[in-house]
């Protein structure tokens, strides 16, 4: 769980996605709206993928993907992403974390 620590905490933003979900790109598809660049990892594509996705597992992550971090605290998947855009809470806390500015 270090290394997921070390993965998210130099980021204002940082998703954990695989090429073939669609859930990942609508996650990555509202931040981009939102004008966010987050730090996205494939875990399909990288070395340590399937490592970082027991990490996951072990944070309770489920599903694994999205996962995604805001200001280094795990928020959760894509229905708590999606829940913190509809209650208006999601653009205060990515402002907070430094990856929006208006």
């Amino acid at each position: 769980m270090e290394g997921i620590s070390n993965m998210v905490s130099n980021n204002p933003v940082v998703i954990f996605s695989k090429t073939s979900c669609c859930m990942s790109h609508t996650i990555r598809s509202l931040f981009s709206e939102f004008g966010v660049n987050p730090t996205v990892h494939e875990l399909d594509g990288i070395a340590r993928g399937r490592e970082v996705e027991q990490a996951l597992s072990a944070l309770g992550c489920n599903p694994t993907v999205p996962a995604v971090f805001i200001g280094g605290e795990f928020i959760g998947g894509a229905n708590e992403v999606m829940s913190l855009h509809l209650r208006g809470s999601l653009r205060p806390m990515l402002r907070n974390a430094g990856a929006l500015w208006l």
